[in-house]
Parts: structure tokens; C-alpha cells; sequence
């Protein structure tokens, strides 16, 4: 096997460093500006927006992040130099699923937890919103009225744009849950973190399926999204299986759902995405 020559982490100016005779080209590189020597390559590599050269400049080491390049074949200008490597742009919006993007309209894949007591602030979630991502507003350990007043505000700033509102489960406080659930369907929220849930609630599920319905083409419609945190397996298989049938039957019973809207809720996901968290300075789930 062929040793692969190692770059330098730094390289001084005077730094000359030989590539291996007879090294194979990948393509063909021209610019209108010249190339640098490999002591700017710790430099370029910074600059993640741009694609990564690296030339053989009879016999020397460059490197480039601009100019064009063909790959393969023979050089179609006598100025060209030998592409041995090259490394593509890497942009912070292609690292992570597209998908995710879609489905909140926003730039970059990336979310802000809802930390409690509004340390994830109206003011963090309208910047990160701003920013292209997805922001959640800490509305745990808050009352009703406090939260209520963040949705106004994060309603007239962002001016449709998708964000979160945390709603968390309360064990010790039986209803609230409740109320937040009547609060953010009054006020319009279709899109929450279900966060310290170690098992599904009558709140959580009922506002997971409020205003469920089929659209055009017989597909099942949502309006109400959760994106649910969890350390645990069973409590991850919980939230990606269909609300549990006998709080189904419940809310037909007490008329807060139809019959169909019903059995449309047999065959949905309580959330549409999964925080997978590690232990916390919060609730720990028992799980490391």
C-alpha cells in the first residue's frame, strides 16, 4: 500500500512541502488568482462555505478555495494545475435531515430547548426564529396568564413563523396541563415540546387531536404537531405510537371529538419528532 503524505496542523511561510512524484490527478484546476501555499491551509480549511483545493504545483503543495475545476480527463488549458484533493462547501443548513426544514419553514435543522422559567426567553426564541431556526419558549414553572402574555408577544413578532411553546407534564399540578392545553388551542399554538412525560396524558392527547380530519386526498390532517423530548425507550415508542385508545374513547365520550375524528386518531404518531436527551439538572428519568 501507498503512504498518503500527512498535512502539517501549521506550516511557516518558508515551508516548502514536496507532493510524491507521480501523484495522480483528479481534475484540473485554473483561477484568476494564484494559489497559496500549504502554510494557509489551517486558514482555508475555516472557511466551511467554500469548497477546498488541494494542487500540485509542479511538485509543491497549494491550496485554493476559489477558481474552477474539471474533473478528469486531460487539461484543457496549459495554466491548469493538478487537483489532488478537494473537499466540498459545508454549510450549516446541510447538517441535518432536510426534512426539517420543510416541515417548520425554516433554514437551518437546528431547535432551542425550552428551558424553564423562561430562561428560553420570548427574546431567545424571536432571535433564534430570526436566525432561520426553530425556538422554544420555557413556559414551565410559569402560570397561565404569564404564558399567555409570551404568545402574544411571540405572535406579533414573528409574524406567523413557526416556534414552539413547552408544555410539561405536572403531576403535582393536575391541572395545569389542562389549562395550557385550553390556552394554546384558544390562542392558535399548533406546535409544542412535550417535555418530562413518562407516560401519555388526557391533556396531551387532547390537544394532539384537536381539529384532526382528512384533507382532499383522503390523507389524515394534524393540525396540532409535538415534538416530545425522552430518555427512555418505552417512553420514545409511547410518542411515536397512536394516542392510547381508552383516552380516545374518553374525549368521543365527553364530545370533545366525533366518531371519526376518533378513529383518525388510531392512526397517527402522538409526536411528529423525538428529542432524544441525556440526563439533566431537571427531570432525569432515571436513565444516564
Amino acid at each position: 500500500m501507498s503512504s498518503v503524505p500527512a498535512f502539517p496542523d501549521q506550516a511557516s511561510p518558508a515551508t516548502v512541502v514536496q507532493s510524491p512524484p507521480g501523484t495522480r490527478a483528479i481534475g484540473w484546476w485554473t483561477g484568476a488568482a494564484p494559489p497559496l501555499g500549504l502554510a494557509q491551509l489551517p486558514a482555508l480549511l475555516r472557511v466551511l462555505e467554500q469548497p477546498l483545493y488541494i494542487l500540485d504545483g509542479d511538485g509543491e503543495y497549494l491550496v485554493s478555495n476559489a477558481g474552477l475545476v474539471q474533473l478528469g480527463g486531460a487539461a484543457a488549458d496549459d495554466a491548469a494545475l493538478p487537483v489532488l484533493a478537494c473537499l466540498p462547501p459545508v454549510r450549516a443548513a446541510h447538517l441535518g435531515d432536510p426534512s426539517f426544514c420543510r416541515d417548520y419553514g425554516i433554514r437551518f435543522p437546528y431547535m432551542t430547548g425550552a428551558m424553564a422559567n423562561a430562561i428560553a426567553s420570548t427574546r431567545l426564541v424571536t432571535a433564534i426564529t430570526g436566525a432561520g431556526m426553530l425556538g422554544s419558549f420555557g413556559a414551565a414553572g410559569l402560570d397561565v396568564e404569564q404564558v399567555a402574555a409570551a404568545i402574544d408577544e411571540l405572535q406579533h413578532n414573528l409574524s406567523g413563523r413557526n416556534f414552539c411553546i413547552n408544555l410539561i407534564h405536572s403531576p403535582n399540578e393536575k391541572d395545569q396541563e389542562d389549562k395550557l392545553v385550553d390556552l394554546f388551542i384558544h390562542k392558535g399554538i399548533h406546535l409544542v415540546e412535550a417535555s418530562a412525560y413518562l407516560a401519555l396524558t388526557p391533556a396531551a392527547v387532547r390537544y394532539r387531536v384537536h381539529g384532526i380530519h382528512t384533507g382532499p386526498q383522503g390523507n389524515i390532517v394534524t393540525p396540532n404537531r409535538i415534538i416530545a423530548k425522552a430518555s427512555r425507550v418505552e417512553v420514545a415508542s409511547r410518542w411515536f405510537s397512536p394516542p392510547p385508545e381508552k383516552m380516545l374513547q374518553d374525549l368521543r365520550e365527553t364530545g370533545v371529538i366525533s366518531a371519526a375524528q376518533c378513529e383518525l386518531a388510531g392512526h397517527i404518531p402522538m409526536a411528529q419528532d423525538l428529542t432524544v436527551e441525556a440526563d439533566s439538572g431537571g427531570h432525569t428519568d432515571n436513565r444516564p
